[in-house]
């Protein structure tokens, strides 16, 4: 994966990470990959959720933990939302086509990305999102583009 800059944000309340994820799409490019890591509730979806905003799409973005991906189109470009929770390798992620979605010139948001790390490039985009010393605040780390 990356090995870029790391730049750190914090955030203090769920519209302030969507409002990040926003600032990110709008520099995403077809193919882009976006990894995330974090706790469970640290914000992730939420991130996800601004993300799609930024692309201009107006569905509303769930978890896909249960489905392992939820495709979001009618943006700029079409968000391909993964959560790999449940996946025990990078073998089960290409079972379910990851290299199709990586061809279809959209986006991939991957939450529990370290769960198929060595299936990613290395030029995907890693966001880290760890809970603050208050509730709402999220410490947020972007490599691999700048905001």
């Amino acid at each position: 994966m990356n090995g870029g800059t790391a730049v750190q944000y914090v955030t203090n309340s769920e519209e302030e990470t969507e409002a990040l994820g926003a600032r990110l799409a709008e520099r995403l490019e077809p193919g882009a990959v976006i990894a995330f890591t974090g706790d469970l509730g640290a914000g992730k979806t939420a991130f996800t959720r601004g993300m799609a905003r930024g692309l201009g799409v107006s569905d509303r973005v769930t978890s896909p933990t249960f489905t392992i991906v939820n495709e979001y189109e009618g943006g700029r470009l079409p968000l391909f939302h993964f959560d790999m929770y449940r996946l025990a390798s990078s073998e089960e992620l290409f079972d379910i086509g990851w290299e199709d979605y990586l061809t279809r010139g959209g986006v991939c948001s991957v939450e529990w990305s370290e769960n198929v790390a060595d299936a990613l490039e290395d030029g995907a985009i890693l966001v880290r999102i760890c809970r603050g010393e208050l509730d709402n605040r999220r410490v947020i780390t972007v490599e691999g583009v700048e905001l």
